[in-house]
């Protein structure tokens, strides 16, 4: 999540999605060989911040959105959904990381939650909840969209396994360690070290985690972090929404080093669709943002209006490229070479994100991408693998590993 408050930290800015000038890059044709390859795939999205959209939108209820009709709005809608193709969605209960501090964040996730229960409930011809591997290939049969959710930040549970496992009771298969804040018990990856990767406690997180089912992910968590969790873990990892770092260098990404470790771990990266990650002059501009931000917040502690306008011109002066289809397949060709074809996915941080690459406006457009790994040669198999069967592989595992009675737990 990075739309409204801008990989969460501190700030607000209003939510205008940007749609990507046309780039020096060839455009991509969707041919028919490519729509049916797609459409025999289970596409599995790790990672789409509808839910809290929804709620800065339209409050805790569907009052005045109808997800049925088309939301230009959004990234995200029903008809844009099924002209994707999208087989199963992960939806996101974000809250900042501040309401940590301020000890709203069990009551705002439980919220978040609701808001994805009652979304399912209302669309039952579209949406249905599940809770593993069995339930999405039996709901994508029936012809709709398996639908998890992911806790995005450890801030979350308010320091209690017991609020964790409740969450997995109601239907959260994961939950990022951090999210852009550091925790005493785990460290962000945009953010200072507290933890200096894990403490007692965080090792416990992950061990519970393996126990229930839910899968750890360590998207947003510094490298340091990410080696300690990988150590930890009885079961394979995601990233549910970062890319490569040998491409764009920004800390959000995933460093070469561990990509090597999430290969020996059998888990999976799921590359996510922002430009600022993507491409090299957005992640230069997204690392400089921070501390900007952090100077205009003491430079304007006490008034949110020059804050917002200062940052937004800031914004404004920074601009980078968009990106394409095929800076997006850049590093899934990156996190196969350096971990193998069984270790990518995606996570497009669709309605977290305020600007996508050229021909990945929105849910919708998952077609163009089956057709640059195409054009790039990867066969049937693989693409379906990277659409979604490498995060069912994962899941099955966690599945298994919190099967298995553990010699001692946390």
């Amino acid at each position: 999540m990075i739309r409204i408050l801008l990989f969460g930290f501190l700030f607000a800015l209003p939510a205008v999605f940007i749609r990507a000038d046309k780039p020096p890059t060839r455009d991509i044709v969707v041919s028919e060989a490519a729509l049916a390859i797609h459409r025999e795939a289970l596409l599995i999205d790790g990672h789409n911040d509808l839910p809290y959209a929804l709620r800065e939108k339209d409050g805790l209820s569907f009052r005045n959105i109808d997800l049925a009709r088309p939301q230009p709005k959004l990234h995200t809608d029903i008809p844009r959904l099924r002209k994707g193709n999208v087989g199963a969605q992960f939806w996101s209960a974000y809250v900042p990381a501040d309401t940590g501090r301020k000890g709203t964040a069990v009551r705002m996730t439980l919220e978040q939650i609701d808001i994805i229960h009652e979304m399912v409930r209302r669309y039952p011809d579209t949406f249905e909840m599940a809770s593993g591997v069995d339930d999405i290939r039996r709901i994508r049969k029936a012809g709709k969209i398996a639908s998890l959710i992911g806790v995005e930040g450890g801030h979350s549970i308010d320091n209690s396994l017991c609020v964790l496992r409740d969450y997995y009771r109601l239907g959260v298969r994961y939950m990022t360690l951090t999210h852009s804040e550091s925790l005493d018990w785990a460290d962000s990856a945009t953010d200072a070290p507290k933890a200096h990767g894990l403490s007692p406690f965080g090792e416990q997180v992950v061990l519970e985690m393996n126990r229930i089912g839910m899968l750890v992910d360590l998207s947003h968590v510094s490298p340091q972090t990410m080696k300690s969790a990988l150590k930890v873990t009885k079961a394979p990892v995601v990233f549910s929404h970062s890319s490569a770092r040998g491409i764009a260098d920004h800390p959000r990404n995933v460093p070469d080093d561990v990509l090597q470790l999430v290969k020996a771990n059998n888990g999976v990266v799921m590359v996510n669709f922002f430009s600022g990650f993507l491409v090299p002059e957005g992640a230069r501009a997204m690392r400089k943002m921070f501390d900007v931000a952090r100077d205009l917040k003491k430079k304007y502690p006490d008034d949110d209006v020059k804050y917002r306008e200062a940052l937004r011109a800031w914004v404004k002066e920074n601009d980078f490229p968009a990106g394409s289809v095929q800076t997006i397949a850049d590093h899934i060709d990156h996190i196969v070479k350096a971990a193998g074809i069984d270790h990518v996915g995606l996570g497009s941080d669709f309605d977290g994100i305020t600007k996508t690459p050229y021909q990945m406006d929105d849910v919708a457009f998952y077609p163009y991408l089956t057709q640059e790994l195409l054009n790039r040669k990867y066969t049937k198999e693989q693409i379906h693998k990277i659409l979604g069967e490498n995060l069912m592989r994962v899941l099955a595992d966690a599945e298994k590993v919190s099967r298995t009675k553990p010699e001692k737990q946390p």
